[in-house]
């Protein structure tokens, strides 16, 4: 079972989750900075894995794919608070800082935070937020992304490089971008969005590119990739389907064994029989 408690402008966000495993597609339209407070958080891009645990905060740019995977740890459940820093707020505040010239930069990674006092205060600041049972002026909600704002500037010297990109995205190499991110099960309309692309202009590039439908090719793919960890990388089945793109473990089995004549089980078993 998973729990949520949101406050009224959903800019500032206190989850908790309590099943075991809990996992998510993040497209996030605005940067978010997280801070975990218990449980661990595994974050799956196409280039890297990240695990974080308890007290460790980080920042997702805004636009980037990542699948995230929180667990409980030390029979803690997975709780955070998300702060998202929104296009209004980071508008404003970089019209000030109008003089100051930025080298923009579209970071792809998942950014880490180092620890620090600043940022410990921060968030326990907010905890109290969740707490209250009147609605939560949009105005404190302003000024706490402000200040997560200047913080975030404190600590990194080149985030400013990231938070000052308003950009949306352009049309990019859709077959680099398909075999590098086919792991993240999201609507076909993100995929057209994050490169550039209508959805119908999607399907139809997609279509030339592939010579296949974005559905079936994803499909394929997934299976391709479970493959390869399953019998190369010796993982179990249950570690595996949520990071290749399935959403259970039935699914993943029944489209796995429909591929390659056997479910991941039982291919599991014959290599089991094999190596003795």
């Amino acid at each position: 079972m998973a729990t949520k408690q949101i406050n009224d402008h959903a800019e500032i966000v206190f989850t908790c989750i309590e099943a075991v495993h809990h996992k998510t597609e993040l497209i996030a339209e605005e940067h978010s900075i997280v801070r975990v407070l218990s449980g661990e958080l595994r974050v799956v891009q196409a280039n890297n894995t990240y695990i974080f645990g308890s007290g460790e905060t980080h920042l997702f740019p805004r636009n980037r794919l990542a699948t995230l995977i929180k667990s409980e740890k030390d029979d803690l459940p997975y709780k955070a608070i998300v702060v998202k820093l929104t296009h209004d707020v980071l508008r404003a505040f970089y019209e000030h800082k109008n003089t100051e010239t930025f080298l923009v930069s579209k970071s792809d990674s998942i950014i880490p935070l180092a620890k620090s006092p600043l940022l410990d205060s921060f968030f326990a600041s907010m905890l109290p937020y969740f707490d209250i049972e009147y609605k939560l002026p949009q105005d404190l909600s302003k000024l706490k992304i402000q200040e997560a704002i200047t913080i975030l500037r404190s600590i990194n010297k080149d985030i400013d490089n990231v938070l000052s990109d308003f950009s949306e995205p352009h049309k990019i190499n859709l077959s680099a971008f398909m075999e590098r991110n086919f792991m993240f099960n999201m609507p076909i309309e993100k995929f057209g969005y994050l490169t550039g692309r209508s959805l119908t202009t999607f399907k139809r590039d997609f279509k030339k590119a592939f010579n296949t439908t974005p559905q079936k090719w994803l499909t394929e793919k997934r299976l391709e990739l479970a493959y390869y960890q399953l019998t190369e990388k010796h993982r179990k089945p249950i570690d595996v389907f949520y990071e290749v793109g399935f959403e259970n473990l039935s699914h993943f089995s029944y489209a796995f064994k429909k591929q390659f004549g056997h479910s991941p089980a039982e291919l599991a078993k014959r290599k089991i029989n094999i190596s003795r």
